[in-house]
C-alpha cells in the first residue's frame, strides 16, 4: 500500500537492509551480469571478438558519428585499449572512421551496414532477456530497478547517461 509519499512499507523496509541483504543483492547483479552477456559472448567468440568490442559497437550505434575521445570517456578505457578495438573492428568492416568536418584531428566513427547487423543482433540478444525478465517483474519493479541503476552511477556516469537518454540513445 502506497502513503502520500508514494513509498509502500515494503520499500520502507527496504532502506535497512542487512549486509546479508546487500551481499545478496551483490551476488545477484553479478550472475545477472553474467546471464545479460552470455547470448552477446557466444556470438561475438565465434567472430573472435570480445565484450569491448561489443560495448564499442553499441556506443557508436546510438551516436553515429561519434568522436573517438567521446567514446573513451563514455567507455572509461585507455587509449590504446580502445584503439586496439576499434583496429580491428576497422579492419574488418564494421567500422569506418572518418575525418572530422570541424576538426581535422578528430575522427569520426560509424557502423558500417555489417557492423550495424552485428550490433542488432548483439542488442536482441540483450533485449529479449531483458524483456523477459521486465515482463515477468512487472511495471512497478522495473521502474525501481532503473532508479536504483541510476543511483549506483558515479555523478559523472549518470551526466552521461542522461544525455545518451536524451538523444535516444540509451
Amino acid at each position: 500500500m502506497a502513503d502520500p509519499t508514494g513509498r509502500s512499507e515494503l520499500g520502507e523496509a527496504l532502506l535497512f537492509l542487512t549486509d546479508d541483504q546487500l551481499r545478496k543483492g551483490i551476488e545477484a547483479m553479478f550472475f545477472a551480469y553474467r546471464g545479460f552477456t552470455a547470448d552477446p559472448d557466444r556470438i561475438l567468440v565465434d567472430q573472435g571478438y570480445g565484450r569491448a568490442h561489443h560495448r564499442a559497437l553499441h556506443f557508436i550505434a546510438r551516436s553515429p558519428g561519434t568522436t573517438v575521445n567521446n567514446l573513451l570517456n563514455i567507455l572509461g578505457v585507455t587509449k590504446q585499449s580502445l584503439n586496439r578495438v576499434l583496429r580491428t573492428l576497422i579492419e574488418d568492416g564494421l567500422v569506418e572512421n572518418t575525418v572530422g568536418l570541424k576538426d581535422k584531428r578528430e575522427r569520426n566513427l560509424t557502423l558500417t551496414d555489417a557492423g550495424q547487423t552485428l550490433e542488432r543482433e548483439l542488442s536482441f540478444a540483450q533485449s529479449a532477456r531483458m524483456r523477459k525478465a521486465y515482463k515477468q517483474a512487472g511495471p512497478e519493479a522495473v521502474h525501481g530497478f532503473r532508479e536504483v541503476l541510476e543511483a549506483m552511477m558515479d555523478p559523472e556516469m549518470r551526466k552521461m547517461y542522461i544525455k545518451l537518454s536524451e538523444k535516444g540513445g540509451a
